[in-house]
């Protein structure tokens, strides 16, 4: 016998002892033994410790039998499958005993089991087999109605199962069903709330055929309000609990009753009307679920929901607001006062209207949440109406108010891009602006309100209308900081309110002017620096950063003070320099007390007087400290770079050593903090830096300019930079080892811009000092020799970005050295015109005159101009491409002397048009626009003439010149594109098309309104007859909507039609080409549709608001079934849309799944080539990533279809593993959990 087996037979032993604590003990020893992942039991111990636990069910101490209880949780996971259904056996049977204490604990049992049972993901199928064992025990005690006690424990469990185990168990759902619905015409009203639990469940999980026999089942039984009254006194109960049921079931299944509204909504809003205040809450939680789950259905109803919610927010028939002062009351102290006296006098316990109330301002809510595209009716009809019951009696409905009010403001928040002008009369943010001060009128009692709920409650709301409309509530700063001080001063409740209202004060300097700040700051200040001082550590960190942009906010760098800072720096600093020298702090507050005295310091350390000395000396005792160093380093930053006349003698000497020792450390965010301090500091002090402490951090320096990390080696380019300017001769006995590290980094084919200019930086402070660290000769030869010597050893290649990178340095250098420019241009020309010269060189050189042409002049001229165009002829497609780019690039420095030369070129040499046309566009691109205007003319009618050519390489050139050319000159040309628009052949239309893409950057740029006037002209070409320019138009629709939505969100209803038309399948378009004897199919509309689909998933990310989700979704749909390439894009779509607005895809999920299970078990042809089968599983796995976003939608589970798709997944091994994978990449799931498959 195992030791596991002898300890568990002992353990059972001691359960059968007469004394109770023997008992106890030995069951609690095995509750912890089956808790254990290694133990194994054998079949002779299993079969004995659930017969010994069952038998302890039963046991008389009631402790005992709690502990049994708790033990089956764990025992489930460990015995074989029989052995439960013997467990499930026993406490269906104890359920049915005549002892209520046995009847409990069975059904205590019960749930505990099924909690534990392994999901069917798990591709067990222990959980179904115990659920249909139960089911029937189940549905026969609910079904007699002898025993309330067993039937109310049977509908729990069942309520249980269904939501954890719904779709297994889909042979007994209309077993249920029929056993369910009879329950909710029960004369007691627990069975009747346990069964509409349990139908809601069920609802979620059943048959389409099922759920309509449930809603017709509950619409039948539904009596018209007008009808004849029925003499039963029960009817009013039996309404109540049929409209329950309904919220219950579109709670669950909403997503399933959008074909029956029309019937529903109706009665219900009739049964509104009736006199029953827990009648109207059933209906208008109802109606909540309704609009959550199908807002589109509910579209013609939302006109009488609004009117009912209104009417019924202000259903309170027992209490006077005092309307006909209506708010003006509140201005005056009495009224408030005699309001206060009468809300503490009344009491009535029966009145259920705040119920009424609460349930209409979460319709509200959710009425707002599900409708954005109502907003500004909102603002007209529910904004007045949530403000005005701000002043709410019940606290709980007053939360709900606030709760609807900040869903409007939420909704209000401008989408990212958006280029809308706050002040425009009829936006929803002009009418928010207008209600901001009635919003704080209407809050100015309620921040001093005594309740701490309340008061979060507006700090809240007044925190998102500060982020939507900042500086709005500046006016209103009087009433905000009695609020803030109220809060501040409460120790009488919990802390939260306290860091809320830190909180609140932090966010208001973000968003609001210092100015509004000055007057209030000798009220503000104490009970600020009061919670610094304050024992509990979070208030005092809240508060500490509360100071922090206090200081910031209201003394900026480099502006003037418009507050003397004298009466207030004292008090700040005292407090502050308290929490700096406490060393039995919390982290937290350590760090904050050390920002803020870095804040204190760089902003106002001219005032700080005797404090300065012990600030630094602190915030260097704090840099020796491993715990404090990095928020000491970014506080030291912050001091170095302040521009006020600090004495800071004592700190370099000290600081370089430690900070030179940082750089050695792996911690990343802390190299990244040192280098940023030492660049501050040598800046700052510059020569008076100790030379002997510079030397020991430049011996740090070349180790970190490496390509592992980038941002790292710009930082620390930077600094050697600094250093060369300030302590050249400190640099010059290092300057080799750097150079050879800085070198090697160039050579680094993923240099970002940032590391380049920093390393220009760097070579023109070498070259720049007197005398240079190092020779220009010398340091040109060392830049330039990888190429060079390549040449001679005819070693490995460098990558092509590697020769720009170069020739950026060879022009940075020649500025920093004007005198050597003509040598060098002479030079890098002779090496151009050189027979001897190998590609890399004259790659280089080309290069280098490109970018040397800009800065220092171009050289001699009619050389330079003979050797470029000979090189356009090289048999090298590096070399005329690179010759092709100096060619635009120095005619930009020298535009009357290049650019007719070039425009002649173009003209005479045909078969040269792509490479002069590219140097055209870079001399465009580079040149200053009012240098262009005199040679508008020619070079547009050259363009215009080469729209036609038959190359589209060609075409897509003209058109980035076209586009660059507007751009020098658009009110005067952008119209004249306009009009080639109408003039043009297809090839024209489309080129122009292009061309305007080209206008659009992600950057603003004055020609922007200009273009948004234009814009919808443009867009008319959707409508064209030719393929390509639709295709070319939907590529500019789609680079404006990825990078400047704002240009197309007003004309996206006349829009989305032609783009929705550009995703079907034309027939007219599909060809058949034979190929030898196999035949072929075309499909000439595949590129539009793709482009169409590439433009409505760009729409998600930036125009969701704007876009009719349904519609939308019937084109995926159709996009699932599409070609490969569609399909791959739809899926993606599928999944992003499950994330963004999971309600609507809920609604169709059953019409999704088929064409996701149709690729998951399509098959590839035998004999078809390896990128067919790549294809196919590339198809898999993306249609799988859609499965697993669509399960991240919980009812989506317990859809039948996708419960059947389930399993189908978990049967075939392939798919399964394949499932898994994608579970595990997905990081970005927010509940793993949900993605169980069952």
């Amino acid at each position: 016998m195992s030791t596991a087996a002898f300890h568990i037979a002992s353990l059972l032993e001691k359960m059968t002892s007469s004394d109770k604590d023997f008992r106890f003990m030995a069951t609690s020893d095995l509750m912890s033994e089956l808790q254990k992942d290694s133990i194994q039991l054998d079949e002779d111990s299993e079969r004995k410790v659930v017969k010994m636990l069952l038998k302890l069910l039963e046991d008389k101490n009631g402790e005992v039998q709690n502990l049994a209880v708790k033990c089956l949780g764990p025992l489930v996971g460990k015995v074989k499958e029989y052995q439960v259904e013997t467990i499930v056996d026993a406490l269906c049977t104890n359920m049915r005993s005549d002892k209520e204490q046995l009847r409990d604990i069975a059904g205590i049992g019960l749930k505990t089991v099924l909690s534990e049972l392994p999901p069917a993901a798990t591709g067990s199928g222990l959980a179904a087999n115990v659920c249909r064992k139960i089911t029937g025990q189940l549905t026969s005690a609910i079904a007699q109605q002898e025993d309330v006690a067993v039937q109310l424990e049977a509908l729990d469990i069942l309520s249980d199962m269904l939501s954890r185990l719904g779709p297994p168990l889909g042979a007994f759902h209309a077993s249920l069903l029929h056993c369910l619905l009879p329950q909710l015409s029960s004369p007691r009203l627990a069975v009747r709330k346990r069964a509409v639990g349990a139908l809601g469940h069920l609802a979620a999980a059943c048959s389409a055929d099922l759920f309509a026999e449930l809603a017709d089942h509950l619409l039948d039984r539904l009596p018209g309000p007008r009808a004849p009254a029925p003499a039963s006194p029960a009817s009013p109960a039996a309404v109540r609990t049929l409209i329950q049921c309904l919220g219950s079931v579109g709670r669950q299944a909403g997503h399933r009753l959008g074909a029956h509204l029309d019937r529903l909504v109706p009665l219900v809003e009739e049964f509104c009307s009736l006199d029953d205040d827990e009648l109207r809450e059933s209906c208008l939680q109802a109606f909540e679920a309704f609009l959550r789950k199908c807002p589109k259905e509910m579209g013609p109803h939302v006109p009488s929901v609004t009117s009912l919610c209104l009417q019924y927010m202000e259903h309170d028939p027992n209490y006077n607001y005092d309307s006909d002062g209506d708010e003006e009351q509140m201005e005056t102290e009495e009224g408030e006062f005699s309001e206060q006296e009468s809300e503490d006098e009344y009491s009535d316990d029966d009145d259920m209207s705040w119920k009424v109330r609460r349930a209409a301002a979460k319709c509200v809510a959710a009425l707002i949440g599900s409708r954005p595209d109502l907003l500004p009716g909102f603002h007209r009809t529910l904004a007045p109406a949530l403000i005005r019951r701000f002043r709410e009696r019940e606290e709980n409905v007053k939360a709900d108010v606030f709760v609807a009010y900040i869903t409007l403001l939420r909704q209000t928040r401008p989408p990212k891009g958006w280029v809308e002008e706050p002040t425009q009369a009829g936006s929803s943010l002009h009418m928010l602006r207008e209600q901001v001060p009635l919003v704080i009128k209407a809050l100015q009692r309620q921040l001093r309100d005594r309740s701490v709920r309340v008061r979060q409650g507006c700090f809240s709301l007044l925190s998102e209308l500060a982020g939507i409309l900042p500086g709005s509530l500046a006016e209103h700063m009087p009433v905000l900081v009695a609020g803030i001080v109220f809060s501040l001063a409460d120790r009488a409740n919990s802390s939260t309110i306290r860091m809320d209202a830190l909180a609140f004060l932090q966010g208001l300097l973000g968003t609001e002017p210092a100015e509004a700040f000055h007057p209030h700051l000798p009220t503000l200040l104490p009970p600020v620096t009061a919670c610094v001082s304050d024992p509990f550590y979070k208030i005092a960190a809240e508060a500490l950063l509360v100071l922090q942009e206090l200081v910031r906010a209201l003394w900026p760098l480099g502006g003037p003070r418009g507050l003397d800072p004298e009466p207030y720096v004292g008090e700040m600093s005292a407090a502050t320099l308290a929490r700096l020298r406490a060393t039995d702090l919390d982290q937290e507050v350590k760090e904050r007390a050390i920002s803020c005295a870095g804040h204190l310091v760089g902003h106002l350390g001219d005032r700080l007087g005797d404090d300065l000395p012990p600030s630094l000396s602190l915030l260097l005792d704090r840099l020796r400290n491993e715990i404090t160093r990095l928020p000491a380093v970014k506080a030291l930053t912050l001091v170095a770079r302040s521009p006020l006349p600090l004495d800071l003698q004592p700190i370099p000497a000290e600081s370089l050593p430690i900070l030179a020792s940082f750089l050695r450390k792996n911690q990343r965010a802390l190299r990244l903090a040192a280098l940023a301090a030492l660049d501050a500091l040598a800046q700052r002090q510059g020569l008076s830096l100790p030379p002997r402490a510079v030397r020991v951090v430049l011996a740090e320096l070349p180790a970190l300019v490496s390509e592992s990390d980038m941002h790292v080696a710009q930082l620390a380019v930077d600094f050697l930079t600094t250093v060369a300017q300030a302590q050249p001769a400190s640099l010059a006995e290092v300057s080799s080892p750097v150079l050879s590290a800085l070198l090697q980094l160039l050579r680094s084919p993923l240099l970002p811009a940032g590391v380049l200019a920093a390393a220009q930086g760097l070579l023109q402070a070498l070259v720049g000092t007197r005398p240079p660290c190092v020779d220009y000769a010398k340091l040109m030869g060392l830049l330039t020799a990888p190429v060079y010597e390549q040449a001679a050893d005819g070693g490995p290649g460098l990558h092509k970005q590697v020769f720009h990178s170069l020739a950026r340095c060879v022009a940075a250098l020649t500025a920093a050295c004007p005198q050597e420019a003509a040598g060098t241009a002479n030079r890098l020309v002779c090496d151009a015109r050189s027979p001897k010269s190998s590609t890399g060189v004259k790659v280089l050189a080309f290069l280098s005159l490109a970018e040397v042409g800009q800065v220092a002049g171009p050289g001699p001229q009619r050389e330079l101009k003979a050797v470029l165009l000979d090189a356009l002829g090289s048999p090298s497609e590096d070399v005329r491409a690179a010759a092709s780019y100096a060619l635009g690039r120095v005619g930009a420095g020298n535009l009357p002397d290049f650019l007719p030369f070039l425009l002649g070129q173009i003209e005479a040499e045909p078969r040269r048009q792509y490479l002069l046309l590219q140097a055209l566009r870079e001399a465009l691109g580079a040149a200053p626009p009012e240098s262009l205007k005199p040679y508008a003319e020619d070079i547009w009618a050259l363009l215009f003439q080469r729209c036609e050519a038959a190359e589209e390489g060609a075409r897509g050139v003209v058109a980035e010149c076209i586009g660059k050319l507007v751009l020098a000159n658009p009110p005067f040309l952008l119209p004249r594109l306009r009009k080639q628009l109408a003039a043009g052949q297809p090839n024209t239309r489309s080129t122009v098309i292009t061309a305007v893409k080209f206008l659009v950057s992600d950057q603003p740029h004055p020609i922007d309104p200009l273009l948004k006037s234009f814009i919808g002209e443009f867009m008319e070409s959707l409508q064209d007859p030719d393929l390509n320019v639709r295709r070319a138009t939907l590529t500019f629709f789609n680079s404006a909507v990825h990078n400047k939505p704002s240009l197309v969100r007003d004309l996206l209803n006349d829009i989305l039609p032609l783009l929705y038309r550009e995703t079907k399948i034309r027939r007219d378009l599909i060809r058949e080409v034979e190929m030898g004897p196999f035949k072929h199919t075309v499909d000439d509309g595949l590129d539009v549709r793709k482009v169409a689909f590439e433009c409505m998933y760009s729409l998600l990310e930036s125009c969701l608001g704007q876009l009719a989700i349904c519609e939308f979704l019937n084109h995926v749909e159709d996009g699932l079934k599409d070609h490969y390439d569609i399909r791959m894009l739809t899926f993606i779509m599928l999944a992003r849309l499950a994330t963004l607005c999971p309600v609507p895809v809920l609604q169709r999920v059953d019409r999704l799944i088929e064409p996701l299970r149709a690729t998951c078990i399509a098959k590839v042809k035998a004999g078809s080539v390896k990128q067919e089968f790549e294809k196919q599983d590339e198809l898999k796995r993306s249609a799988m990533r859609a499965v697993a976003a669509l399960l991240t939608i919980p009812e989506v589970g317990k859809s039948p279809i996708m419960a059947d798709f389930s399993s189908q997944i978990r049967s075939n091994p392939e798919l399964a593993t394949l499932f898994e994978s994608i579970q595990k990449d997905s990081v970005s799931a927010p509940n793993t959990d949900s993605m169980d498959l069952g």
